[in-house]
């Protein structure tokens, strides 16, 4: 088969094709590694700055939402990077398609999720309340009892007959009163 002219012209002219392209490669590749580096140790001096300045403002008892800050803020970063990388690598229309579906598929997730995110957002409401804390009563459109815990989504009320009550954070944050504070110790 390869003694035919054509043939071998055809074959040397794929392999010189090849060579010339992974010549025209190597260039590229090299700059994504390194860009891929200087990513990597960028973003872990932000998540570090941002973890510490968060942990500063919201303290010990608030980690939960500094650790969802800085969680959010490193999954932006990776895309941009991820994205970025795909366009130094010569890839810039599919970067550009996978921008625009994240964005789609950000919007239906958003919406799917929509009460979960509602209760992330009063759950911060709540942790950054100075009168809403444990050991409080609180009475809400529903209970009174005395606040247990407050999470990110969900916050425990102890009734009066001992039950622990779990309500989503939209529903108390909505529509709350402080009936009484903890006494000093």
């Amino acid at each position: 088969m390869f003694g035919d002219p054509i043939a071998a012209i055809t074959v040397e002219s794929v392999f010189e094709s090849f060579r010339a392209d992974l010549a025209r490669a190597i260039p590229r590749v090299v700059s994504g590694l390194l860009f891929v580096v200087v990513a990597y140790l960028g973003i872990e001096i932000v998540t570090a700055v941002l973890r510490s300045a968060l942990g500063r403002i919201y303290g010990d008892d608030q980690a939960l939402i500094a650790d969802l800050l800085v969680l959010i803020v490193t999954v932006f970063l990776w895309f941009g990077s991820g994205l970025t990388l795909l366009s130094i690598l010569g890839m810039g229309a599919i970067a550009a398609s996978l921008g625009t579906a994240a964005g789609f598929i950000a919007l239906g997730i958003s919406y799917a999720l929509s009460n979960m995110i509602a209760d992330t957002v009063a759950g911060v409401y709540l942790l950054r309340d100075p009168d809403f804390n444990p050991g409080d009563t609180v009475t809400t459109e529903s209970v009174t009892g005395t606040v247990e815990s407050i999470g990110l989504r969900k916050s425990r009320l102890r009734l009066g007959d001992g039950d622990v009550v779990v309500l989503a954070n939209r529903n108390v944050e909505s529509r709350w009163t402080l009936t009484s504070e903890p006494g000093p110790e």
